[in-house]
């Protein structure tokens, strides 16, 4: 404990020891600038800008987040993070590992032996094994599910605040602002298998690392998002699939709305941002209204996003494509309206225009300004070409013009501007 006390010591003398010009800015008081994408539409967005002195937080471990956090309230508040916060540790501090939360005599070589489609079949997991599965990972989730509540500003101090195996959930909550901060792996100790998902089955993760689920007039800006420490190409196969430890980077589903993303970084990762969680939520109609703006998307697999019923405007935004597990970028789904103007792709040769968009059940895309390896092209027009002929052509006219928006750059502007701009510890 002496050793760690030491380590949070010096997080906190290295925040502290700023020049005095740094320490005039305090982040936690900002607001989303007029016009910054949809989460200025109507009142716009300002967090815990109005938090009263008692309600201003510097926290430095889990116990001290989750005291701030208030159980999600609506209370005004402004969370500081100081250092590196690992969500997986007891109430003492000390780290908490998978077999810590295992229980109800769990164990993965025998849930494994349980459910061999082989022997099991195509049934959904069900009992001794699939209940003690449930028990260890609600054990899990009572550490690392972190509730954030309306009016709520959380902002790492420094450049290197980084929150740890966390899930932070923004649930039917309003005016929440994220800023500044590194959300890294937000690591599932207990994935389900599902037999009859993509018609081979497939693991099922549970934890995304960033939530907004109903959640609305949300700005999360400059964070940096990966599964940094144990990326999913590093697990093993399971059953001829991956074994995932984790969902999304970023999902905004469940009539979330009048969200606005910038600057921020998402990195290593297969499916990194979903918007609209279901086919059959109509009840979506009308929301799900998102602006992603000067973000960098590194090493991605696909959902950047994946969009179903939104409104969601695209712009100025950074692609770096690598791998050769790459499956798209821009994912159109049921009644979405993506709106995407002066990005810029960098992709290897394998990868050709038309694989930069995924069409489910979609209709329309507008595009352009698309610059594919530094070469403009018409992103709608390649796709239409030369897409697959099971998915249908995708019109021009999504049905609605942006106008909550900053100047739009250029899309080789902004290609420079993000790669030395986004991220957490980049706010200038």
């Amino acid at each position: 404990m002496r050793i760690r006390q030491l380590a949070v010591a010096v997080a906190l003398l290295g925040v502290l020891c700023v020049p005095a010009h740094a320490e005039a800015r305090d982040l936690g008081r900002d607001t989303l600038p007029a016009n910054d994408g949809w989460a200025a539409e109507g009142e716009g967005t300002t967090g815990g800008a109005a938090a009263d002195p008692g309600h201003v937080y510097t926290v430095t471990d889990r116990a001290g987040l989750v005291r701030a956090l208030d159980g999600g309230s609506d209370t005004p508040k402004i969370i500081r993070i100081a250092g590196t916060i690992d969500a997986n540790t007891d109430d003492d501090g000390d780290r908490l590992d998978c077999a810590d939360y295992a229980t109800g005599g769990y164990s993965l070589k025998k849930y494994l032996a349980a459910y061999d489609p082989r022997t099991w079949g195509a049934a959904k997991p069900s009992g001794p094994q699939e209940e003690a599965r449930q028990a260890s990972a609600a054990r899990q989730a009572e550490r690392i599910v972190l509730p954030v509540g309306s009016n709520t500003t959380i902002v790492g101090l420094g450049d290197s605040a980084v929150l740890k195996g966390a899930s932070l959930q923004v649930r039917n909550a309003h005016n929440v602002i994220i800023r500044n901060l590194e959300l890294r792996d937000a690591y599932d100790c207990f994935p389900v298998w599902q037999p009859n998902t993509g018609g081979l089955g497939d693991w099922k993760a549970a934890y995304d690392n960033l939530w907004l689920t109903g959640a609305t007039h949300v700005w999360v800006d400059h964070i940096t998002a990966s599964d940094r420490g144990h990326p999913d190409a590093k697990e093993p196969t399971y059953f001829a699939r991956n074994y995932l430890r984790h969902d999304g980077l970023l999902d905004i589903t469940n009539g979330s709305d009048l969200v606005t993303v910038s600057w921020s970084r998402f990195a290593d990762h297969d499916k990194a941002m979903l918007i609209g969680n279901s086919d059959t939520a109509t009840g979506d109609r009308g929301k799900l209204r998102v602006t992603l703006h000067h973000n960098a998307f590194e090493s991605v697999v696909q959902r950047a996003p994946r969009v179903r019923f939104g409104q969601v405007h695209v712009y100025n935004n950074r692609y770096d494509v690598t791998g050769d597990d790459y499956r798209y970028s821009l994912g159109v789904s049921t009644e979405s309206r993506i709106h995407a103007e002066n990005n810029a792709f960098h992709a290897p040769g394998h990868v050709e225009v038309a694989d930069l968009v995924k069409s489910w059940n979609g209709s329309a895309l507008h595009q352009s300004g698309t610059l594919f390896n530094g070469f403009p092209v018409d992103l709608l027009m390649i796709y239409n070409a030369y897409n697959s002929g099971s998915e249908r052509d995708l019109t021009d006219d999504v049905g609605w013009t942006p106008v909550l928006h900053g100047p739009v750059d250029s899309a080789a502007a902004a290609d420079r501007a993000v790669a030395r701009g986004a991220g957490a510890g980049r706010i200038p």
